[in-house]
């Protein structure tokens, strides 16, 4: 209890130190923004463009102003805080003259701190002042002061803007407004007046091969009749027209050789365009020369299998041919010739096309077997034709990796694990990967009960074997659905772990059988046929050592109602024992302790009884599912994306209709059993969400939605704890912990609550305060119900739309450091509406510093 009143101090007094430097900084930057700007000069506060006389707030055009006002987060009222000019303005612009005025000139003054310092120690606490203020300088915002020449030269962009829009007869002004306190308003005015229209589009090809294929991409141009005319329009019809030519054989064909000439004198604002494409321009040392554009085909395709430096003056020692493909090797053939042609997509006879050699190239790179795969093409102008040279440099066969690791955590004092792996390239010769790995871990628990104990009481140790081959394994043929281009892929993978903690020790094996593959570059698709997974938990009685408030509850009521068993009562603080509960519940369920089945406390022990037998069953779970994932990041720093997953699992059919087949004997419980285990049978899907939207100036909104069933059936009436759900945590409903919040409005004391049924939503706006260092402010709902399964507490179970107004609502602000590899992480979040709590007290109850949830995360929670 010290502990945890200490570590509240300690976040409260932290708290307050934050709190009290952003205070000052709020009032800095309000009350003094123009401390720095000098006599007749002013700081731009605000820039407003109105487009046609209403505002626009869009992106694009605001950042054509050139002179942008000093960069701020809005607080409340949507009042924007120039925090970055408010650190500026703590600098001081003639530091050394006030460090030679107030110290430095006075001989007297230098020599008492040189006597107290030392002269080292003083040069150091100097030059220290110096470091600070240049870092207040670095870290703050110099004010934006008003320049007019560049209010001009914003304005002529943006009549430029609006002209490629096509605006063409648009017109910009401006107004500046001034006031007595230094600061300056710019209003850009634009009247767009009526746009220009596409009309007219006519072809000018020279080269007779191009000319013969305008009829069909012709079909398809960007630049239809009636559409607005856009600079942008042309750019990506030029970029159209070069892709489909490069695709079609034209292996010299360029953006270049793509022009357009616009004619709008007299039109009534419609554009009549001439679209012409020039013949080819060969330059050579003395002469230019031009020529019509020509068709290229492949005449032989060499694959270099070991081509590196170190053998690069060898001969060619084999030589295999395989389909149209020439193989050579320096050294003995090391892979089977399809497994390296079906990663080829260039084939002998074809038209040159750019996609094939793009996918080739990255095909080759997903097998992760050779270093830089390059391929050139070598032209026989006679023919025109091309020899395609792919050059393989095979990586090594096999890599080892070490990685140990200390660790800490709310369970063990510490800890330590080593892991090692092995990885065989190339296993079977057909570009396979062979993955060996094993752990070992050992730890020190917090909490031993036997103090004569070993020190080390947790152990884990585990192994996995993870087999990749580039292609779908199968006895069908399954290029026509799945082709090749889309880098199939299967894997077969086997593991087994043993736990033994302070917990429930268990032991794992689990195997799974995939299919990978990518449709494009954005989705991806992974079908797992099989995956089976056996948990075997070894220390049931220790049952009630791990969930201590389930065994608090039992030993309340057996102490109120006077139980003892076995001459003691439930729990013995000398004996240390936990195994009288189960004889307890025994006695309860079978009606030897006078509670009736209408009895509260009755309920309750039952309650405890079914969860305690959910938790310590073992289960085997044989499953078949399906993921699908649509990325449309373009890369680590694109902002302006979504992620949609879809996860659907079914678990248990085979088994179930085999046994029901071969007339298995069902158990007790009326289900059936494999090697004395009740398989699970369940339904299961899961719908996740992602949504950035970049606001610029390293201002980002992300929304995240996220659903989630799993529905048992047959041979189930509950979802393996594995399988389940639960909320809080720091990338989940940020105001509670991991396992706390829920299920619904019930007020459970359970270590860890867990349902089958989840509904999940979060806001988060992320901003920029300075240097490395973010801020953020957000909102997590959702909540987690029981449905469909054998819980028929009202308060735990979702009956229906009303059941939403159990949903938890959390807020609160963040602190984050960008190390650019990963982000660190500072979460505080406040529990804004409490279903757990009584009509009419939930929203706002506990929402102080003292009721927060604190989180230390590694990169976003979303």
């Amino acid at each position: 209890m010290q502990d945890r009143y200490f570590i509240s101090h300690f976040n409260l007094k932290l708290l307050s130190r934050y709190a009290a430097v952003a205070i000052s900084i709020f009032l800095l930057s309000s009350c003094n923004i123009v401390k720095r700007v000098k006599d007749g000069e002013h700081l731009i506060v605000n820039n407003t463009i109105l487009e046609d006389g209403n505002k626009t707030n869009n992106e694009r055009i605001n950042n054509i102003i050139i002179q942008k006002t000093n960069s701020g987060v809005k607080g409340f009222l949507g009042i924007k805080l120039p925090i970055k000019l408010g650190i500026y303005n703590l600098a001081r612009p003639n530091i050394d003259s006030i460090l030679y005025a107030n110290i430095l000139s006075d001989t007297s003054k230098v020599k008492r701190r040189v006597a107290l310092l030392s002269k080292k120690q003083f040069d150091k606490s100097i030059e220290s002042r110096r470091n600070f203020n240049a870092w207040l300088k670095r870290t703050g915002e110099a004010p934006t002061i008003l320049d007019e020449s560049k209010t001009k030269k914003t304005a002529n962009n943006l009549k430029k803007y609006y002209y490629t829009r096509g605006w063409l007869d648009n017109e910009v002004n401006y107004e500046i407004v001034k006031d007595s306190n230094k600061r300056a308003e710019v209003i850009y005015k634009v009247t767009r007046n009526k746009p220009y229209i596409l009309d007219s589009l006519k072809p000018i090809i020279s080269s007779p091969a191009i000319d013969s294929l305008y009829e069909k991409f012709g079909k398809t141009t960007l630049l239809q009749k009636g559409v607005q005319f856009d600079e942008q329009l042309y750019e990506n019809e030029r970029d159209r027209i070069n892709t489909y030519l490069r695709n079609s054989g034209f292996y010299y064909f360029g953006q270049d050789y793509v022009r357009f000439i616009i004619d709008t004198i007299g039109t009534k604002q419609k554009v009549n365009t001439e679209l012409i494409i020039s013949d080819r321009t060969i330059r050579g040392d003395d002469s230019t020369t031009v020529t019509p554009f020509k068709i290229y085909k492949i005449k032989e395709v060499n694959i270099f299998t070991d081509d590196n430096f170190t053998n690069r003056d060898q001969v060619i020692a084999d030589t295999t041919i395989y389909k149209n493909f020439n193989l050579y090797s320096k050294d003995r053939l090391r892979f089977r010739p399809k497994a390296l042609t079906d990663a080829v997509f260039i084939n002998k006879g074809d038209i040159y096309s750019d996609l094939a050699r793009s996918r080739t190239q990255r095909y080759l790179n997903d097998l992760q077997m050779f270093r830089y795969p390059s391929i050139d093409y070598i032209e026989n102008a006679q023919d025109t034709s091309l020899i395609a040279n792919i050059y393989l440099e095979p990586k090594k066969k096999y890599a080892l990796s070490f990685d140990p690791e200390i660790n800490t955590s709310n369970i063990q004092t510490i800890g330590f694990s080593f892991s090692t792996g092995l990885k065989i390239r190339n296993v079977f010769r057909g570009a396979e990967t062979l993955e060996i790995t094993g752990i070992a871990a050992i730890g020190a628990s917090k909490n031993r009960n036997d103090p004569e104990a070993a020190f080390f009481d947790i152990n884990e140790f585990g192994g996995n074997v993870r087999l990749t081959i580039p292609r779908l394994f199968s006895p069908f043929n399954t290029d026509r659905i799945i082709p090749k281009y889309m880098s199939p892929s299967t894997t077969m993978n086997l593991s087994a772990t043993s736990q033994q903690n302070i917990g429930l020790d268990k032991q794992a094996i689990s195997g799974v059988f995939s299919y990978n593959w990518y449709p494009s570059k954005t989705v991806t698709n992974t079908v797992e046929l099989f995956n089976v997974n056996f948990v075997k938990n070894l220390n049931t009685n220790n049952y009630f050592g791990v969930y201590k408030n389930s065994f608090d509850r039992l030993n309340i009521i057996a102490r109120d109602i006077g139980y003892i068993a076995n001459d003691e009562t439930l729990y013995d603080d000398s004996s240390n024992t936990f195994t009288p509960a189960d004889i307890f519940i025994s006695d309860v369920l079978s009606g030897n302790t006078g509670l009736s089945p209408n009895n509260e406390d009755y309920v309750l022990v039952n309650n405890i009884d079914e969860r305690k037998q959910r938790l310590t069953e073992n289960n085997l779970i044989f499953s078949s599912s399906f993921d699908y994932k649509k990325d449309r990041r373009k890369n680590i720093f694109d902002n302006d994306f979504s992620v949609f997953k879809w996860h659907v699992e079914l678990a248990g059919n085979l088994l179930s209709n085999l046994s029901s087949a071969m007339g298995s004997q069902k158990n007790d419980a009326g289900n059936y059993e494999i090697f004395g285990v009740a398989f699970s049978q369940y339904f299961k899907t899961e719908l996740d969400y992602v949504k950035y939207i970049d606001l610029g100036r390293k201002n980002v909104l992300a929304f995240r939605s996220y659903a989630g069933i799993a529905i048992p059936f047959g041979n189930s009436n509950s979802i393996p704890f594995a399988e389940s759900f639960f909320a809080g945590g720091p990338n989940d409903n940020r105001a509670w912990t991991a396992y706390d919040l829920g299920p619904g409005s019930s007020k459970t004391t359970n270590e860890f609550n867990e349902a089958n049924f989840k509904i999940h939503l979060s806001a988060e706006q992320r901003f920029s305060l300075f240097g490395a260092f973010q801020g953020a402010i957000f909102v997590d709902a959702g909540n987690i119900w029981n449905v469909l399964d054998n819980v028929t507490e009202e308060a735990e179970t979702f009956t229906g739309f009303k059941s939403l107004k159990d949903i938890a609502v959390g807020s609160g602000i963040g602190l984050r450091y960008d190390f650019s590899f990963f982000v660190l992480r500072f979460d505080v979040g406040f529990k804004t509406y409490d279903p757990s709590l009584p009509d009419g007290e939930r929203w706002f109850k506990d929402y102080n510093f003292r009721n927060a949830v604190y989180n230390i995360g590694i990169n976003y929670p979303f």
